[in-house]
């Protein structure tokens, strides 16, 4: 047993004796105020151009919400055809149109798969593997029949409505994903996570290749991200959700014959009548021949950092001057581009998918005192009126992690990629990424400082100001373990330090700062769940700004996997929640000096802030309950049961937390 370990063994008995009851019963209640749904927006992410209703063609496209949607749109006109609800799915990022007028969505949550059809609607088939819980790709074979691929067991598969599911297995040992499908001639065709990797499976016999990889290409953290067979090519995209190399491989000759650099994806068009098919690349709509190998541009821009396709194909618009057919295609907050190869006309219309609501993953009092919420993979930014609780403004952005306030401005940090942005509100908003203009605007805002894409780092869990600077810690990404701690100094516009493994194998998903240090709180977890961890439990550190060095580490909570939030109390202790138990700890002493267990919850979420109006602890318990806490007397109160996450603390003393998309705010608080 260490001394830190036996210190807390031996110290902690009288303290934790008296600590931990529940406060009295008929102790006055906060209010609690339901502010509504401040996140809302589109979100498409699988599509397909196939007949629709009535055998009209239509853009297909599955729109993220609770729950899902498939949703119909005409392309001439932008309108909704259908739309139907996708129970237990949370999104889809799978969509594709079977020969015989059936459209299949495998869908992310649990795995599930589901079949549309014109004389029954959309059918529920259950999860064709109850092993996976994520569909990445399907694709249609002959028939009635459609192939997809799965994580987090890397497995293939395929569904006949006349014969049910047929299991071919995980394709690889080392893969966990399979993350694109396509299907031509007897063949499929699969693409995994990274080391890319690209499969040729014999639907028949289920017998499976690896085709080679394209000359000069490293694998090494790459996707095989979109798979396409059409007109005897296949079409792979190596990288990410980030444009890049498009390889061409020729089907009959049996290898690799051309390569396009920033290719967008995620799908290519059909071809057309001379073979050629459309994608899109380096933020245009082009034309690929792959028998000449040329790329002819259309002048037709798709900007933004998401500038990929949603489905993609081709109809008859019945338009002036759109004569013959037309490429159509769906983008991911739903407008719609249409591009016609006879006259050169191209559009774009904002269809009429319909919004849904997005759960709440971060929430700040900005500089200004108003409210900031940030959601999940929709992302949105919104800000809140403090007095009122209405929405005041909201603008579409990435998934946000974190913010916080300062210096003046407040700090996002957004997935992937581990970015953090600065946002001022005193200036308009003017997002070149998320929100692209085809007019030249002010300087961006929030702007975009740094990335710790090259340390594998995808999420920035954690931000604090700390004195002059601002700090981060992050979660890494698939794959990988330990995060970096990052110092950002907004005076120079660099980073003052940044550094991976602090604590070794760690994520760092909780800061708090006071005179000259930082603490943080680790995960043993990656920043992508299928990634095994290699430490038993999280631990808390300090950390000397000026001195960018280590000071000292401590297990505060043994056995628990996460410490996920700190805050100081204005006794200058440091509290912090892990599961079922909130902590106090002496940085001094650098031990823990108190603990109120709330329950012999494991969970790696929680949520904690210290109220200086009523001097109490404010928090999220392992999204089971909100609750208060008094650190003199560590007696606790559960204000409100339910899902909650987030939470944080305004000046005035209002405590606003999410319940899934939800947002409410505690007021009339005691003071002491």
């Amino acid at each position: 047993m260490t001394l830190i370990k036996r210190m807390l063994a031996c110290g902690m008995a009288a303290a934790l004796a008296t600590l931990g009851a529940a406060a009295p019963a008929g102790a006055a209640a906060p209010h609690v105020q339901d502010l509504g749904v401040p996140l809302e927006d589109v979100l498409l992410i699988g599509g397909v151009v196939a007949p629709g209703p009535g055998g009209q063609t239509v853009l297909w496209g599955a729109s993220s919400g609770a729950p899902a949607h498939l949703n119909a749109v005409d392309p001439a006109t932008g309108a909704e055809v259908a739309r139907y609800d996708l129970p237990g799915a949370g999104g889809s990022w799978a969509l594709d149109a079977a020969p015989d007028g059936s459209v299949y969505a495998g869908t992310y949550g649990d795995g599930r798969l589901y079949r549309w059809t014109d004389q029954g609607g959309v059918q529920d088939l259950g999860r064709p593997l109850p092993s996976e819980n994520f569909i990445w790709s399907v694709a249609a074979g002959e028939g009635a029949t459609v192939y997809g691929g799965t994580s987090p067991g890397g497995r293939l598969f395929a569904y006949d409505p006349a014969t049910g599911v047929r299991d071919y297995g995980r394709l690889s040992p080392t893969h966990a994903y399979v993350r694109s499908v396509s299907y031509a001639d007897g063949k499929i065709y699969a693409g995994t996570e990274a080391p890319a990797a690209v499969f040729e499976i014999d639907a028949a016999s289920g017998a499976t290749r690896q085709l080679p990889t394209p000359d000069g290409l490293d694998p090494v953290g790459k996707w095989a991200y979109d798979v396409n067979v059409v007109g005897g090519f296949l079409y792979v995209r190596y990288g990410g959700a980030s444009p890049g190399p498009l390889h061409v491989w020729d089907i009959a000759a049996g290898r690799w014959t051309d390569a396009l650099d920033s290719a967008h994806g995620l799908d290519v068009s059909s071809p057309d009548a001379e073979g050629a098919v459309y994608l899109v690349k380096g933020g245009e709509l082009v034309r690929y021949d792959p028998r000449a190998k040329t790329t002819t541009g259309t002048g037709m821009p798709i900007t933004g950092r998401v500038a990929n396709t949603r489905g993609i194909g081709w109809a008859e618009l019945g338009l002036p001057d759109y004569p013959g057919k037309s490429v159509v295609g769906l983008l991911w907050r739903g407008l719609m581009f249409r591009y016609n190869p006879q006259t050169g006309a191209k559009s774009f219309v904002q269809t009429a998918v319909k919004g849904e609501p997005i759960d709440v993953t971060a929430l700040a009092e900005g500089p200004d005192g108003r409210m900031y919420a940030g959601g999940f993979l929709n992302g949105g930014f919104a800000a809140l009126d403090p007095v009122t609780g209405k929405r005041a403004e909201f603008h579409t952005f990435s998934q946000s992690e974190d913010m916080t306030a300062h210096d003046g401005k407040l700090y996002i940090g957004a997935y992937p990629e581990a970015r953090v942005y600065a946002y001022d509100p005193a200036l308009p908003w003017n997002s070149t990424e998320y929100s692209p203009s085809p007019e030249p605007g002010p300087a961006p805002n929030p702007a975009r400082l740094f990335d710790l894409a090259a340390d594998k780092q995808i999420r920035p869990r954690a931000l604090v100001s700390a004195g002059r600077y601002l700090a981060a810690g992050t979660m890494p990404d698939l794959g990988h373990l330990g995060g970096v701690l990052a110092l950002w100094d907004p005076r120079t516009g660099t980073l003052k330090h940044s550094q991976r493994n602090v604590v070794k194998d760690q994520s760092i998903v909780s800061l708090a700062y006071r005179d000259g240090v930082l603490y943080g709180g680790t995960s043993i977890y990656s920043g992508q769940s299928a990634t095994p961890p290699t430490q038993p439990e999280a631990k808390l550190f300090a950390w000397s700004v000026k001195e960018d060095r280590l000071l000292w580490e401590i297990v505060p909570a043994p056995g628990k996997p996460a410490v996920p939030a700190l805050a100081f109390d204005d006794r200058g202790r440091l509290w912090g929640i892990a599961g079922g138990e909130v902590f106090a700890v002496s940085t001094a002493a650098r031990k823990v000096v108190e603990r109120v267990t709330l329950s012999g919850s494991k969970s790696a979420s929680g949520q904690l802030a210290f109220n200086r109006r009523d001097h109490t602890l404010y928090g999220a318990h392992a999204g089971q309950d909100v609750f208060s806490l008094d650190p003199l007397t560590g007696r606790y109160t559960v204000l409100r049961q339910g899902p909650v996450h987030q939470l944080a603390v305004h000046r005035s003393g209002d405590v606003y937390f999410a319940e899934g998309p939800r947002l409410f705010r505690l007021t009339g608080q005691q003071t002491r």
